[in-house]
């Protein structure tokens, strides 16, 4: 059935403010450059400013910078 449902469980996912997109594990981020990162923790930071060392994942690097 086209329209049927999914009975998959949805994924979770939390919008912080200033900081990291937050989501249950595991998680695979396709990249810009085709390639995949994989996650397989219970709960996954995803850098949303870039400015992360370890991108995609979130460093706290977001800290850092002082605001104006």
């Amino acid at each position: 059935m086209p329209n049927a449902p999914d009975e998959r469980p949805a994924c979770r996912l939390a919008l912080t403010e200033d900081g990291p997109l937050l989501l249950d594990g595991p998680v695979e981020v396709a990249l810009d450059d085709g390639t995949t990162a994989r996650s397989d923790r219970f709960v996954v930071a995803v850098c949303l400013c870039r400015r992360s060392r370890t991108y995609p994942w979130c460093d706290t690097s977001h800290r850092r910078r002082s605001r104006s």
